[in-house]
């Protein structure tokens, strides 16, 4: 039979290196979809429980893998349920391929079912490229562009594939007017370097400064040495972007951990304290947990030359990729001999660790959802891949988690959509199959879409070396972290209807499709709760009721600041008592005599 334009498609993806793409089926892409069992599960399909999932999962494997993650809809409703977890490739700078169907080119026009406009909904997500293919010529070179592009601006691009032509026979572009060829897939990275003249401007401003902080972001991830180097060399502390959570390990004294809302008391006092600031890829958002304005001077580093001097008033802008462009600053940099600065940063460390270590210890009711991160840090391996979800567990996971060895840990940080923690974990388990995932998931999160996923852990299981796959649910039957922000940034009191989850029994549906659970429900059985889990020889689900009335504080909260959210609280709030309580005892932590 002659090849066509959907099997040229998936042969395509194979000499892309492309081992399984993330998608749900349907009539508008029938030929595609013969086109992978043609393939003989090269590259496989990997069918999610809807599209979005599909993208997250997309995501996840690019994460975690170094790789573009690939993705497949249908037309109308399956390219629209893609969009979320395709903006969260946007947001978070990651290659992802997407590849969509559409009506036949006869209809186009006609108001024909399932006729969307694709070009105009796929405008903005995946501006980096967007192309239809119409005929057969076109397609080498549009599928080669996509990956191209997705690699080199570092996010989503999509192709969209009318039904008719997947089935159209295969010819290559000739040599001819009008058509265009492709050369053999490759992506050859370009090491970029900034100038002579940029490099000594930016020495300069580090040499010239006392108290250096460092804040990396996850485009610091290939230079972790180089970063610990000219840390070593300045005398500086370094804070780490969510997103960058795993570039050092936290088992470093003077890495002072998360920064921001989430971050940690030791990051809020580097940036309030240091006079330089050096900032490697990182877009982190929030300025008001950077230095004042006028208190550093700064230099940032980033590969995108369109994502610097965006966030703090910098002074030398490298635009370069972060290991080459360290390489070539160290040389310039000079020694500094006074370890004062480092000391007091080395200081506020070990101060913190203490600090959330007493709060993790709490009493609650009934478990304490700091100590469910706490309890997993002691004893997470040391090349786990740890994923996240959005939400008041994301708080635990910032600052109680500690990065240590090969570890790898991300969420969904600029976009901070709830729903990506299972699949993320399921993309990264495709990504490295003999290595543990775990995903910290909140009840919220696993109500939405994390249980439907399971369905999928369980149907691939089989394909991972190391069955060692464990969600814990953060089980408190509410939306605990907008209940907060409602308290905190609203000032009004939680509001029932809105924020209470109906109570759902997650380990007792885990066991039905096949998982190993365990309920927790008293804080002494947290420890062998996790020993079991991260033991086992098949994925588990850690169904952990614990306290919705732990307030994730932010570093920088005052007791005038914790005052005011106590008046919301008591406007008629029905835990207003509890949280008060629970909140001046947690930020009493931070007073224990002996501590700065």
């Amino acid at each position: 039979m002659a090849e066509t334009v959907a099997d040229r498609l998936v042969g395509r993806l194979r000499e892309w290196g492309v081992q399984q793409v993330f998608g749900y089926p349907g009539d508008g892409i029938n030929g595609i979809v013969a086109a992978f069992e043609a393939a003989d599960g090269e590259p496989r399909f990997v069918q999610s429980r809807h599209e979005e999932m599909s993208a997250f999962q997309a995501v996840g494997y690019a994460k975690f893998s170094g790789r573009p993650g690939v993705c497949a809809a249908t037309s109308g409703p399956g390219a629209i349920h893609l969009l979320n977890g395709l903006y969260d490739a946007k947001l978070d700078h990651v290659p992802v391929v997407a590849i969509v169907g559409q009506t036949a080119r006869a209809a186009m026009g006609g108001h024909y079912q399932q006729e969307v406009d694709l070009q105009a909904l796929f405008k903005d997500v995946a501006s980096d490229y967007l192309a239809e293919v119409n005929v057969p010529e076109q397609l080498p070179n549009a599928v080669d562009r996509a990956f191209r592009a997705a690699l080199a601006r570092r996010g989503p691009t999509a192709l969209i594939v009318p039904a008719d032509v997947q089935e159209l026979d295969y010819s290559a572009p000739g040599h001819v007017f009008r058509q265009v060829p492709s050369g053999p897939p490759d992506a050859p990275e370009a090491v970029v370097v900034p100038s002579e003249d940029q490099l000594a401007a930016a020495a300069g401003v580090l040499n010239a400064g006392r108290k250096v902080a460092i804040l990396v972001g996850q485009g610091a991830r290939g230079a972790a040495d180089e970063v610990m180097q000219v840390a070593e060399t300045t005398g500086g502390g370094v804070a780490k972007a969510l997103l960058g959570k795993d570039v050092l390990s936290d088992d470093l004294p003077y890495v002072t951990g998360s920064i921001g809302l989430l971050g940690t008391r030791a990051s809020y006092e580097l940036m309030r304290g240091c006079d330089t600031l050096l900032i490697v890829g990182s877009s982190f958002p929030y300025t008001q947990f950077l230095p004042d304005f006028g208190q550093a001077r700064a230099v940032q580093i980033d590969l995108d030359g369109r994502m610097v001097g965006m966030r703090y008033p910098t002074e030398v802008n490298l635009v370069g990729e972060a290991r080459a462009t360290l390489r070539a600053l160290l040389p310039l940099l000079r020694p500094t001999t006074d370890r004062s600065w480092r000391e007091e940063v080395e200081g506020h460390v070990a101060d913190w660790w203490g600090i959330v270590e007493r709060q993790a210890m709490m009493d609650a009711r009934p478990v304490n959802p700091m100590r469910i991160v706490h309890e997993l840090s002691l004893r997470v391996p040391d090349d786990a891949i740890v994923t996240a979800d959005s939400g008041s567990s994301t708080t635990w996971y910032a600052r109680l988690l500690r990065m240590r060895g090969r570890m790898r840990g991300s969420l969904s940080g600029t976009l901070a959509t709830m729903g990506a923690g299972v699949p993320y974990a399921i993309g990264a388990k495709f990504a490295h199959p003999d290595r543990p995932v775990v995903a910290l998931v909140g009840d919220g999160a696993m109500q939405m879409n994390g249980l439907a996923e399971l369905m999928t852990v369980t149907r691939y299981r089989d394909r991972w070396v190391d069955q060692r796959f464990v969600v814990c649910v953060f089980h408190n039957n509410d939306l605990n972290m907008v209940t907060w922000e409602l308290r905190a940034m609203g000032g009004a009191p939680k509001f029932e209807d809105s924020q209470t989850l109906p109570d759902v029994d997650y380990a007792g549906l885990a066991r039905g499709l096949g998982f190993e659970a365990i309920n927790v429900d008293e804080p002494g059985a947290l420890g062998d709760a996790w020993d079991r889990a991260l033991s086992a020889d098949r994925p588990v689900l850690l169904d952990v009721r614990c306290d919705p009335e732990i307030p994730p504080i932010p570093p920088h909260v005052t007791f005038e600041q914790l005052k005011d959210t106590t008046e919301a609280l008591l406007k008629g709030d029905p835990s207003a008592w509890r949280g008060l309580v629970h909140g001046v005892r947690a930020k009493a932590q931070e007073y224990v005599p002996g501590q700065r």
